[in-house]
Order: C-alpha cells, then structure tokens, then sequence
C-alpha cells in the first residue's frame, strides 16, 4: 500500500465518494483517551442526505475505519537463557 492510500485525504475520498455537489467537512477530531491515538469524524453533506464517518490513526502513521488494537500487558511462558 502507498503512502498517498494512506492518506486521510485519499480515504475520505474512499469511503465517502464526494461527488462535485457533495461538502465534506470535519465535524471532530482528537484523541482516544485510553492510548491518545488520533481520530477524526468526517461528514459528506449532498442533496441525498449525509454520511459520516470515523477514522483512526494507527500506529504504523495510516488512517482506517477501524479502531486499533489496544495494547495489553501479556506474559509468556518462554525461560530465561541462564
């Protein structure tokens, strides 16, 4: 994946599919408070009705409509080299 696919500008454009009468505006934007990962809320205005959407931020810079995963603490069963 490119990075221009990673883009927000490229997945608002995705998802929402603004058409030349369609508005696109940033309705919120800021960060999830568990892990301070960003978020955006997106919403495409046309003659139709209106959408809106999510996106968040993940850790590898790329935007997606899905949440990342939150990081646990975890354990393994692997020994030590003594």
């Amino acid at each position: 994946m490119s990075t221009a696919e990673r883009s927000l500008h490229y997945l608002v454009e995705k998802w929402l599919a603004p058409a030349p009468h369609t508005q696109i505006r940033v309705i919120q934007f800021g960060h999830i408070r568990e892990d301070r990962r960003r978020f955006v809320h997106v919403e495409a205005s046309a003659a139709g009705g209106s959408r809106t959407l999510f996106f968040f931020r993940h850790d590898d810079g790329c935007w997606c409509v899905f949440p990342p995963r939150i990081a646990r603490p975890s354990m393994t069963g692997s020994r030590l080299a003594a």
